[in-house]
């Protein structure tokens, strides 16, 4: 496991993948995490991630998956590990290990995860915003603040907000 710099402090730091250092073009960067609770679980997800990124639509800069078994070990596991029958696999994106998630992420998640579940922690860039980050840039705009709103918490907001109607 990496030491590197944890996640949580990445956004103070403009700390991102070797290829990406000399470059002002870089799409908002997410970091995913999910839990599944079985290996099939995880499987069935991976057709859709896979068509995001071969549609260009994201980028992976860093992934890894860890497993939590039922005594409460958890182990990172090996890419190659979670295919399903013939489609696409994670093991397509095994270089994809940059470091920037660090041994204080890969902890907190094993924390948080149930026994005997599976967990992918991914950082991604958004290529689809690129361009547009890129132009606004170039026309002197700044970001001041992004932040990424949890979609449970828009639905809740929009239930209350029928509710008033």
């Amino acid at each position: 496991m990496s030491s590197a710099t944890p996640v949580s402090s990445i956004a103070t730091q403009s700390r991102v993948p070797e290829v990406q250092r000399d470059s002002e073009d870089l799409g908002p960067v997410d970091l995913l995490v999910l839990e599944f609770p079985d290996r099939t679980a995880a499987a069935d997800s991976l057709p859709g991630f896979v068509d995001v990124v071969d549609r260009g639509l994201i980028r992976v800069l860093d992934l890894v998956v860890l497993r939590k078994e039922p005594d409460g070990q958890v182990t990172q596991v090996d890419l190659a590990d979670v295919e399903k029958h013939g489609e696409p696999r994670l093991v397509d994106f095994d270089g994809a290990r940059s470091g920037l998630l660090g041994d204080e992420d890969i902890d907190a998640v094993a924390q948080m995860m149930a026994a005997g579940s599976l967990a992918a922690l991914v950082i991604y860039e958004n290529r689809w915003a690129e361009p547009l980050l890129t132009g606004l840039r170039y026309a002197g705009a700044r970001v001041l603040d992004s932040e990424r709103i949890p979609v449970d918490s828009v639905l809740a907001a929009l239930d209350e907000l029928d509710a008033k109607l």
